[in-house]
């Protein structure tokens, strides 16, 4: 099919000539990537871990992408990006990444009378079919799901046997366990009752996607007994997150630190996120301004709703999609983490502990980690708490300092992309040999 006609089917082709290698290594493979968003540059969590993944494979492997992208932003430099270390990147538009919250609300309206998910209809286009069609033209060893309802669109790769290409997906959590937190917390009652109807399909999505895929690779230990409890026939093993620490390590510009701030950074438009924001704003910080008079609250990230803009004052700044996060992270005293919602594990408590930064997390914000309170983070699951802890680390130097050097000296022993990456490819040559071996 020639790029023109691509063009008309909605997708775009972007090609590199990638030298080849005379003697490659024996666990060389052909690897597809299938993703619902670029990975490069990585500008939030979940496009972190997909631009550690799939360039740390790269390094060994001959990788292609196929993602979904929004038609509304410019894709160049992320497309750029991620041929810098892909055999082939092929994008496909998807409209209801751009048609903006009466578009969403009318797809959430419709799931209601569908058997999938809300999740499942706003990432499943034909374009994207008839793109994965044609990669599907070559040969590859795997293709690598990248999020739940991605998987999807596994059953167009085969139904079985040799000949067919490994077929995995990557939870970055597990997703119904997610919506079915939202359907028991705080909120409105029909955002409720709407998260008790969607996070049973999509369990029965995730369920299908663990008993027929190859494997699956979770972020941590709690993620992976989860879905064995639902399949435990499942091949899984766990991928941490990890931090690049040669980029996020502790500043020697202390200097540059601002006294009495606290940062938040992330995905704002994420639900978990903003309900996460919301309670700090309005439960948490206006007690801390009582005891703090020059108290400043940083909220970092891309696409903020209008609920939380519309928090901003001269005490709060709320910044959108920043370049670089690190110098926002150096001016902190105190990153904090009031997630009430979530799953898998939070790179935003990895990347600020790798800084040597003092984080005050929920328990569930930091689930599935590997820390000790009140060695590495301190915890807090109400507001009180949360202003009591928070003013521990503003009043005490010392002891943001101690939680500081800790926190970063556990990230440095045991998060790593290079382990993940490592991890990631071991767990393929298991795969292989669970297939070869008839299991």
């Amino acid at each position: 099919m020639s790029l023109a006609n691509d063009n008309a089917l909605g997708f775009h082709n972007h090609a590199r000539r990638v030298p080849k290698r005379t003697e490659p290594p024996t666990e060389h493979r052909s690897i597809l990537f299938v993703t619902p968003f670029l990975p490069s540059p990585p500008s939030f969590g979940g496009q972190r871990r997909l631009h550690e993944l799939i360039s740390g494979m790269a390094v060994s492997n001959e990788v292609s992408v196929l993602s979904l992208v929004d038609p509304t932003e410019n894709q160049e430099e992320s497309i750029h990006a991620t041929e810098e270390y892909s055999r082939r990147v092929v994008t496909v538009s998807n409209p209801a990444y751009s048609n903006g919250q009466g578009h969403k609300r009318m797809l959430q309206l419709a799931s209601l009378g569908s058997a999938h998910s809300y999740e499942w209809l706003g990432h499943h286009e034909q374009p994207f079919r008839a793109a994965l069609e044609q990669m599907l033209a070559h040969r590859y060893d795997v293709v690598h799901f990248q999020l739940a309802p991605m998987a999807g669109y596994a059953p167009m790769c085969g139904q079985g046997g040799s000949t067919r290409p490994l077929l995995c997906l990557d939870e970055h959590n597990i997703e119904y366990d997610i919506v079915r937190r939202t359907a028991s917390a705080d909120g409105g009652p029909l955002r409720r009752l709407y998260s008790a109807i969607e996070w049973r399909k999509m369990r029965k999505e995730e369920r299908h996607a663990w008993i027929h895929l190859d494997g699956c690779t979770v972020t941590s230990v709690r993620d992976q007994e989860m879905l064995l409890s639902d399949e435990p026939t499942a091949h899984t093993a766990v991928v941490p997150n990890g931090v690049d620490l040669d980029f996020f390590r502790v500043s020697p510009l202390l200097a540059q630190r601002n006294p009495q701030t606290l940062l938040f950074f992330g995905a704002i438009d994420y639900y978990p996120n903003t309900d996460a924001m919301l309670f700090f704003l309005h439960d948490v910080l206006p007690e801390l301004v009582k005891r703090y008079r020059h108290l400043r609250m940083c909220i970092v990230g891309r696409r903020p709703p209008e609920s939380i803009v519309a928090q901003k004052t001269a005490d709060v700044e709320v910044t959108g999609v920043v370049e670089d996060v690190r110098p926002w992270l150096d001016r902190a005293e105190v990153v904090v983490v009031p997630l009430r919602i979530g799953g898998g594990t939070r790179l935003k408590i990895l990347e600020a502990m790798s800084m040597g930064k003092a984080v005050v997390s929920t328990t569930l914000g930091a689930e599935g980690l590997d820390v000790i309170p009140e060695r590495d983070l301190l915890i807090a699951d109400d507001a009180a708490t949360f202003v009591t802890q928070i003013g521990r680390l503003l009043d005490h130097p010392a002891l943001r300092e101690r939680i500081g050097d800790s926190a970063r000296k556990v990230v440095s022993a045991r998060y790593s992309w290079k382990g993940a990456v490592e991890d990631l490819s071991a767990f393929y040559g298991e795969l292989f040999e669970a297939r070869a071996a008839g299991h």
